[in-house]
């Protein structure tokens, strides 16, 4: 069975080569003339400006630097009709894109049904990206 895992794993990995080597803040992007990141797999993923400071006006100052981008929304090889969004300030954008009330208590996660992935998409296409993640 440990081979099996092995393969899949591979496999994941190889699906996940789209996802930044690291991921950079919003307010570093702003400042960029080609707002710009590197893949795993060394090709380059572009922001659109529009996104960018769509973004820019959901946040206050202070979180402009914290928020990541892009915004990794996880897939998991178990919850299949859920998603996991990580991240206070990336927790923060989600809710404001998709219109859930804040409510006093800040969050560290959020875990949404699958249909909201979409409506995500449509808005942040280039600010969002999945990311497939397994688990046993």
């Amino acid at each position: 069975m440990e081979r099996v895992e092995r393969i899949i794993e591979f496999e994941i990995a190889r699906i996940n080569s789209h996802l930044p080597r690291r991921r950079e803040s919003l307010s570093r992007l702003l400042l960029m003339d080609d707002p710009k990141i590197q893949l795993r797999d060394g090709s380059y993923h572009y922001f659109k400006r529009e996104e960018l400071l769509l973004l820019r006006s959901l946040l206050e100052e202070e979180d402009a630097e914290k928020l990541k981008l892009p915004i990794v929304l996880e897939i998991s090889t178990v919850d299949r009709g859920n998603f996991m969004v990580r991240g206070k300030v990336e927790v923060k954008v989600i809710k404001k894109i998709l219109g859930i009330e804040e409510g006093y208590e800040e969050e560290m996660t959020l875990r949404l049904p699958r249909y909201y992935l979409p409506r995500i998409r449509r808005k942040l296409p280039t600010t969002t990206v999945h990311a497939f993640i397994v688990e046993w």
